[in-house]
Parts: structure tokens; sequence; C-alpha cells
């Protein structure tokens, strides 16, 4: 659908748009961190799948910036809408690197991902209000 898109700008994540999201749909930001996913995850070099979401149709949740997943999704789902569905290749540097992620991902694996971005939300304890109103306080 779409065309290529070199995020990092040395070609390690390439997005590529899937299914377009609605123009109003939101984005991830500082206030709206939470993201929830549907995933699948190949190696480009054999198409092998090493996890999906999508055989137990469940979502995968996770804080963009805190480095609790590849480097790649922190930068990728930050372009994203919700509805959006993009393929992403990542290259080992902005994934799992040399040490692989044994036993599913072999070292210096370049990894393909189908993700769909299917929510944003704040943090818990926080609503939306409170966040910025929080942020204009201490500026």
């Amino acid at each position: 659908m779409g065309d290529s898109i070199d995020l990092t700008g040395d070609e390690g994540v390439i997005k590529k748009i899937v299914r377009q999201a609605k123009p109003d749909a939101l984005s991830p930001t500082e206030d709206l961190p939470l993201v929830d996913v549907h995933y699948e995850g190949s190696l480009a070099e054999t198409g092998e799948v090493f996890d999906t979401t999508h055989e137990d149709n469940t979502v995968f949740s996770f804080e963009l910036g805190k480095g609790s997943v590849i480097r790649a999704w922190d930068i990728a789902l930050r372009s994203m809408k919700v509805g959006e569905v993009a393929k992403l290749t990542c290259k080992p540097e902005y994934a799992y690197g040399s040490a692989g992620s044994p036993p599913d991902v072999p070292p210096d694996a370049t990894l393909i991902f189908e993700v769909e971005l299917v929510a944003c939300r704040p943090r818990k304890g926080s609503s939306l209000g409170s966040v910025s109103e929080e942020r204009a306080r201490l500026e």
C-alpha cells in the first residue's frame, strides 16, 4: 500500500503501511504512552514465525520508551496511529542484536513484524487531563 519509510535514517527500521488508520485516529504521546498491539514476528531469512498474538487473539501491552521491547518497536510505534497496520523490517541492532533471543531468534537476525496498533492509553492512575495539568503546573 504505502511506500517504505526509513524511520532511523540508516535503514535499521523500515516501515511499510499495510492498512492506514482513520485520519482522526490517536497516536501514542507522552500523555498516551501505553500501547496495545497485535503482531506477528518472523525471521527475514527464512520467513519462520517466531512469535504471534494472532493464535490466541491476545493483545500485547507495554509502555513506550521504557526499554521493555526491542528498540525498533519503541521507534516504530511512535509513528503509528490506532487502527494502522504496518510491516516493520528490523535490522539486528534495533532488534535482538548479536545475542539473539534463544531459542527462536538466532544471533544477528533481521526480523519482520506485522504490527497493528490497537489502542494507546494514559498510564494507570492518570487521566489525560491530570497529566496535561501536571505538566503545565511544572512548566
